[in-house]
C-alpha cells in the first residue's frame, strides 16, 4: 500500500449531507440480518432512517480492495464496511490517513473491531450508529505498509491460516473443520522463530513460537482478556512466549481462558511506539487481521495515532 502524508482526521457528527457508500462481503451476514441476502436488509434499515446509500457487494478481496481504494478517492464522505474483522480492516486500510470517515456493519463472526468500540453488533443499531453517530479517531498499526486494525502475528497463528486456506481449496472443507485439521498439522511441526527485536532503544533475542503485535494493549487478565480499554492511546501491544513446548502452548491457553495469562513466567508483553524485527530469513509469513501474506524482513513496526475516523455510538466515551 502506497504510505500517504498524515491528514488531520475530522471529527463531529455522521449526517453531513455528502454522500455515502456501502460495501458488503456477499458472504457475511446472514445470521445478523435474517435474511440470505444482507443487502436488502440493510437496505432497509437505511432507508427507515431517510438515507439512500449506494450499496456495492464486491465478489472477491482483491475487487474490495480496489471499491474501497475508488471510495477513498471519491465524492462519498462516509465509506461503510459490512461484514467481519477482515472485510473492515481491508475498507479502514484505504481510509487511514484520509479524510473520509469509516462506517461499521459488523455482520461478521467475532467483530473484535467493533466490540472494542463498543459499537452495537445488532445490525438495526449499528445502521442507526452509522447514521446518527459520531466521528472519533482511532489508531492503527502498520507493518511494512500495510495497515492493520486489531493485531499482526508471526510464527504459528499464519501457519494455521495458511494451511487452513490450502484445505478450504484444495479439498472443500469449510472453515472451522479445516482450521482444526490445519491447527493440528501446525501443532505437529510446532515451528519456532529465531527473532531480533529492537524496542525503544533495546535489542532482544528470543526464540519463540509466536509473536503477536495488537493495535493498542490487549487486556491479559481477567474477564476482559483478548479486549482493548482503549484504541487511542498510540501504543502496539507486543506478546510472545519464549521457547515454550507444544505443552507449554496449551498451558497458555488455558491460562487465557481463565484470565490468567500474564502470570505465566515464560511470557512478555511490551508496550511501544514502534518495533523492529529482524531474523535470518528473507521474507517471513505474517498475519494481518486474519489476513496473510509473505513480507521481506526486516518488519517494522509503528503505531499511526488517530489515523481513522470512525462512527461510534454517541454515547460511546
Amino acid at each position: 500500500m502506497p504510505r500517504r502524508q498524515k491528514k488531520s482526521i475530522r471529527k463531529g457528527r455522521a449526517n453531513d449531507s455528502m454522500g455515502m457508500v456501502v460495501l458488503i462481503n456477499p458472504h457475511a451476514g446472514k445470521s445478523a440480518s435474517g435474511s440470505s441476502r444482507p443487502e436488502t436488509k440493510i437496505a432497509e434499515l437505511f432507508a427507515a432512517l431517510g438515507e439512500t446509500p449506494r450499496i456495492v457487494q464486491p465478489q472477491s478481496g482483491s475487487e474490495l480492495t480496489s471499491l474501497a481504494r475508488e471510495a477513498a478517492r471519491g465524492g462519498e464522505q462516509t465509506i461503510v464496511a459490512a461484514g467481519g474483522d477482515g472485510t473492515i480492516s481491508t475498507v479502514a486500510g484505504e481510509l487511514a490517513l484520509t479524510q473520509k470517515t469509516l462506517g461499521v456493519l459488523p455482520i461478521g463472526t467475532l467483530n473484535h473491531f467493533a466490540k472494542d468500540l463498543r459499537i452495537p453488533l445488532d445490525l438495526a443499531s449499528a445502521v442507526r450508529t452509522v447514521v446518527h453517530g459520531r466521528v472519533t479517531a482511532v489508531d492503527v498499526g502498520e507493518v511494512n505498509g500495510r495497515i492493520f486494525i486489531n493485531n499482526s502475528s508471526l510464527g504459528i497463528y499464519p501457519e494455521i491460516v495458511s494451511r487452513r486456506v490450502l484445505q478450504q481449496q484444495r479439498l472443500g472443507r469449510s472453515k472451522w473443520p479445516a482450521f482444526f485439521r490445519a491447527t493440528m498439522r501446525a501443532f505437529r511441526r510446532f515451528p519456532f522463530l529465531r527473532l531480533q527485536i529492537q524496542v525503544e532503544g533495546r535489542q532482544l533475542a528470543r526464540t519463540t513460537p509466536f509473536l503477536f503485535v495488537g493495535n493498542n494493549e490487549y487486556e491479559m487478565a481477567g474477564f476482559k482478556i483478548g479486549s482493548r480499554a482503549r484504541l487511542d492511546a498510540g501504543l502496539l501491544g507486543l506478546y510472545l512466549a519464549q521457547r515454550t513446548s507444544r505443552f507449554g502452548l496449551v498451558r497458555h491457553a488455558v491460562r487465557a481462558l481463565f484470565g490468567r495469562l500474564n502470570q505465566a513466567r515464560d511470557f512478555e508483553a511490551f508496550t511501544v511506539k514502534e518495533a523492529r524485527i529482524e531474523t535470518h530469513r528473507r521474507g517471513l509469513l505474517v498475519a494481518c487481521d486474519g489476513e496473510i501474506a509473505w513480507m521481506e524482513t526486516p518488519l517494522h513496526y509503528r503505531t499511526r495515532p488517530g489515523a481513522l475516523g470512525v462512527l461510534v455510538p454517541n454515547d460511546t466515551v
